[in-house]
């Protein structure tokens, strides 16, 4: 049987669920608790006709001002375990658990694997969807499995990590399959070895205050302390952290693109080291390079004055305002250094909109 009436909801308004606070309204609108409730509502979604989104902790997402013409599933499922392995711990959480107070909770029972992402807003559900990474970690390193509910037959599977078809920052549920899976819940293996830090803000916060053998903790502790002061902590009352976070992917390029960016700008442009002679650059200082400085302001968007990988409504900016500025970068980094940046957020209600196409595209003009 659908949903009653009573269960769902019309026109509710989307912006409230997202960190940057932009967005319509839904058609209609259901918190899903269970697995079941999932079912249900795909079931109705297509006995009606109608299109579905699936809604986790709203951190990544740009939601159209026209809304979703559609029905917005909000995840609710809630739930942890911590179970050995032998010298591993399984960690499984259910898709609508705060990420953050998952990561809190395995680095408290003395976990590694995941510190690195502290302080990371959204839920559990969409760290496989964008292969959650930072500070040299991503939780690619770390999945176990990931039980979905496939959109295809309406079936419940478990897919091994190998399946999930993990790359930088992205993944088959992301590409691929865009919209064919809902995860349910995520399992990690994690372990007890001693970390070692590998991001050099890190290694130098670690550094600075004299940690010489960091704990799990340190490096959580290092990780929320350096996210706070890019502003990429959560606080309502910090108009810098109405984001989705990092809006550009650090694009990878070839050695040789390295040295002709170097060359434009008139300094090394900093890089990590890939296989196969390829880097990946900054998207930060690409951005900074092209001539857009933290705190730039555009109307109501603008840049956040802690980090200019951060856009931000300002107030009362609109999903237009945000795709304005953010193609306004992404042509000023093509023009200048010949670099094209991709997006990381998901856009929501945009059917063939030229502006997302564009910024979605991998090259610039």
């Amino acid at each position: 049987m659908p949903p009653s009436e009573a269960v769902i909801q019309r026109d509710v308004a989307l912006a409230p669920f997202t960190t940057l606070g932009i967005g319509g309204s839904a058609r209609a609108f259901v918190r899903a608790q269970t697995q079941a409730d999932i079912v249900t509502a795909h079931r109705w979604s297509v006995e009606h006709g109608v299109n579905m989104f699936v809604l986790g902790g709203g951190s990544n997402l740009v939601v159209a001002d026209e809304g979703f013409d559609g029905i917005v599933v909000q995840i609710g499922l809630r739930g942890t375990a911590f179970v050995d392995r032998g010298d591993d711990t399984l960690l499984t959480a259910s898709a609508g658990e705060t990420w953050d107070d998952v990561v809190a909770a395995a680095v408290e029972r003395g976990l590694c694997g995941l510190e690195c992402l502290s302080g990371i807003p959204g839920s559990v559900g969409g760290t496989p969807i964008q292969n959650v990474g930072a500070y040299g970690q991503e939780v690619a390193d770390t999945i176990e499995s990931v039980v979905v509910i496939d959109r295809a037959d309406g079936r419940i599977a478990e897919l091994a990590a190998i399946e999930c078809q993990f790359a930088y920052r992205m993944s088959r549920f992301k590409l691929r399959d865009a919209g064919r899976f809902i995860v349910c819940e995520v399992t990690y293996r994690l372990d007890r070895r001693t970390p070692t830090p590998t991001y050099p803000d890190v290694i130098r916060y670690l550094d600075s205050s004299k940690v010489l053998t960091p704990t799990v903790r340190d490096v959580r502790h290092a990780v929320l302390a350096i996210r706070r002061r890019k502003g990429m902590v959560l606080d309502p009352s910090d108009a810098d952290t109405r984001s989705v976070g990092s809006f550009f992917m650090n694009p990878v390029v070839p050695a040789a693109t390295r040295e002709y960016v170097s060359s434009i700008a008139g300094e090394s442009a900093p890089a990590f080291q890939l296989a196969h002679s390829r880097v990946k650059l900054p998207a930060a200082w690409l951005i900074e390079h092209a001539g857009f400085h933290k705190g730039f302001v555009d109307g109501p968007a603008g840049i956040s004055t802690k980090h200019p990988l951060a856009l931000v409504n300002r107030g009362g900016a609109t999903a237009r305002d945000m795709l304005r500025l953010a193609k306004r970068i992404k042509q000023q980094v093509a023009d200048r250094f010949g670099v094209c940046l991709v997006p990381e957020p998901i856009f929501v209600g945009f059917d063939r909109d030229p502006d997302v196409e564009y910024l979605r595209g991998e090259t610039a003009g």
